[in-house]
């Protein structure tokens, strides 16, 4: 969740300020060796550079007053709450960046626990715990396992980092068409246009508990957040004025760990090609998802990756693509609260016209909805008004659903669970466009950061 403050490293790295400059900075960092001792890595894509950004806990480094403030109470977890892959085009135009879901089930690779001293054969684990069994050494080596995506920099950073630089930077603005309410977080913004200092940023990439899409919709709210620091950072000269350079690469670099290799060169040569980097530059999306609730024995409910989906994914980062190559126009969508790419159908025809479910059924589906792909006939024939029977808890999805229905008729229906049901009757006429506030959209649900920061 911290990640975009590691981003911000990649972008805000010297300018062409001086080498002298970033010598003095490199020092700042924190070395690790997550590289030590690899071996059956994956091969070198057909260029850029790939780097692995983690956002670890780190609250126990904040002060009393602010984890009181900022709803961050408990011990630090000692593992990954984040992790992101970033791809620097070769021609270093172009920045994608690729969520992977705390709870992706993983495969580990054979490895030597560092806490308890333990071997372990290859063992299935969620991603997430990988740091806390190998450290960043066995979280990179998961990751390009799991990618084959070799990886070339690591980048780790936390709470204090995160905060510290966004207010350095005079705090970050964001625009959500909604309210956005967390009581686990405190998190508490109006619809609207928002600056957020440090621990109000905070408190916006950590919230989960905002609406039904979970992690998911975290891990939407973090790239947006990403999205907003790299308009911040090019907007507001601090690339070109070597004071603001010089402070906020301190406040970044000063609680950050990164690879022996990651250093004054890399830096330098990343921030001349990258002077005119914007947020139309970047491009965000997250693993595609193949099933959510995936329960493995001895781990609990994890989410699987959707494999041919994914495959295709990292393959793109590998051949050094852009995951949207083209802007596709969009028909007018009518906003909702939840994503149809979020909302399960079962659709029933209601009436005597023979292929009436089938209709229905996809139509829903090139709309976005996860319908089961097999209508069935209703128990009741000759319904005249197309019916959305829905479970009560999931009532803000069914509002979404009855919103691409226009006319239709909700009915609750306890204990039916979060699968909704769609019942067509005599007046179906076509299924209405719509579209959440942090829709998965194109293939892999790219969105570019110039779509997501503040108009």
């Amino acid at each position: 969740m911290r990640v975009a403050t590691a981003l911000s490293v990649v972008v805000l790295a010297s300018a062409g300020i001086g080498h002298a400059v970033v010598t003095s900075l490199d020092t700042g960092i924190t070395r690790v060796d997550p590289f030590k001792d690899m071996k059956n890595r994956p091969a070198a894509g057909d260029g850029g550079m790939n780097v692995l950004l983690v956002g670890t806990d780190g609250r126990d480094k904040i002060t009393e007053e602010e984890r009181r403030k900022y709803r961050l109470g408990g011990a630090p977890c000692h593992c990954t709450d984040t992790i992101m892959i970033v791809h620097i085009s070769e021609d270093r135009d172009r920045a994608s960046v690729v969520s992977l879901p705390r709870d992706s089930y993983a495969e580990a690779p054979a490895h030597t626990d560092q806490n308890s001293g333990d071997k372990h054969d290859t063992h299935p684990i969620k991603i997430n715990s990988a740091y806390a069994e190998g450290g960043p050494n066995l979280t990179v080596r998961t990751v390009e396992n799991m990618t084959k995506v070799k990886i070339d920099h690591y980048l780790e950073v936390d709470f204090t980092s995160f905060m510290r630089t966004v207010d350095v930077l005079g705090g970050v603005e964001i625009c959500t068409v909604r309210p956005m309410k967390d009581s686990y977080t405190g998190l508490d913004l109006a619809a609207g246009r928002h600056r957020l200092n440090g621990g109000e940023a905070l408190q916006y990439v950590r919230s989960r508990h905002i609406d039904g899409a979970a992690d998911l919709g975290r891990m939407q709210r973090q790239q947006r957040f990403l999205a907003a620091v790299i308009a911040k950072a090019t907007s507001s000269g601090v690339l070109l004025n070597p004071i603001k350079f010089r402070n906020v690469t301190r406040t970044v670099l000063g609680s950050m760990r990164a690879d022996k290799s990651f250093g004054t060169d890399e830096m330098l040569d990343l921030g001349r090609a990258m002077r005119s980097f914007t947020p139309a530059s970047s491009e965000f999306t997250s693993v595609p998802i193949g099933k959510m609730g995936h329960v493995v024995p001895g781990i609990g409910s994890t989410i699987k990756w959707d494999d041919e989906k994914s495959a295709k994914l990292f393959k793109a980062l590998r051949e050094d693509k852009p995951l949207a190559p083209y802007r596709v126009r969009k028909p007018k969508a009518v906003p909702v609260d939840v994503a149809p790419q979020q909302i399960r159908v079962q659709v029933e025809n209601g009436t005597k016209t023979p292929g009436l479910g089938k209709k229905v059924d996809k139509a829903l589906r090139s709309t976005g909805f996860r319908t089961t792909r097999t209508p069935d006939t209703a128990d009741r024939l000759g319904v005249k008004r197309t019916v959305v029977a829905y479970d009560p808890r999931w009532d803000r999805s069914a509002k979404s659903l009855a919103t691409a229905l226009p006319g239709c008729e909700m009915r609750k229906v306890k204990g039916q669970g979060s699968l909704l049901k769609v019942i067509a009757g005599a007046d179906f006429d076509g299924v209405r466009r719509v579209r959440a506030d942090d829709p998965y959209q194109g293939e892999f649900g790219v969105v570019t950061g110039d779509q997501v920061v503040c108009g």
